[in-house]
């Protein structure tokens, strides 16, 4: 498993995965020229995710504000396309890597949709800390749904490594 820096030539693959009928209840997708921007913009780090023996393109992965004074980074969006294989605790473990290591992060936070329990039982399951939970906060089809705001501080990070809890699955 590994992230590669998005290119131009994957932005469809990266919108077919955004309006797949599993992953768009629980994410906001973006337009293409968002995407395009975050590959651009240097405050971001857009990855595909490459998985499996061939390494074939499984999922992406988007993180902002990698140039924070705050050394402050958010976890903007992981999609990954095989649920259940895998490919999202391995990504989410690369970019924490990432994030406090190649990033100088103090701070890896993330936003979760309440609805998506999978995907907050991961990122507990990961050592990441409830920080709360913003009511209502965005719009879905039928009413609104609530953020659970969750983080991960570098110390939490060296503790997990110190106990061998962020080797690759």
């Amino acid at each position: 498993m590994r992230l590669r820096p998005t290119m131009q030539s994957d932005l469809d693959f990266v919108l077919s995965l955004e309006q797949d009928t599993d992953n768009l209840p629980f994410i906001t997708p973006w337009e293409r020229t968002q995407h395009e921007a975050a590959i651009r913009f240097p405050d971001f780090r857009h990855f595909i995710v490459e998985g499996g023996t061939g390494l074939d393109a499984v999922g992406f992965v988007i993180l902002i504000g990698c140039r924070s004074p705050h050394q402050s980074i958010e976890l903007k969006r992981m999609v990954i396309q095989s649920k259940g294989a895998g490919f999202g605790r391995a990504a989410l473990r690369v970019a924490k890597k990432m994030a406090f290591d190649d990033l100088g992060a103090h701070r890896f936070w993330l936003d979760v949709k309440e609805r998506n329990q999978r995907a907050q039982a991961l990122y507990l399951s990961e050592g990441y800390v409830l920080e709360g939970r913003l009511r209502d906060a965005v719009r879905i089809q039928g009413g609104y749904d609530s953020l659970i705001v969750l983080s991960m501080l570098l110390s939490e990070f060296q503790a997990r490594r110190d106990q061998a809890l962020e080797l690759l699955p």
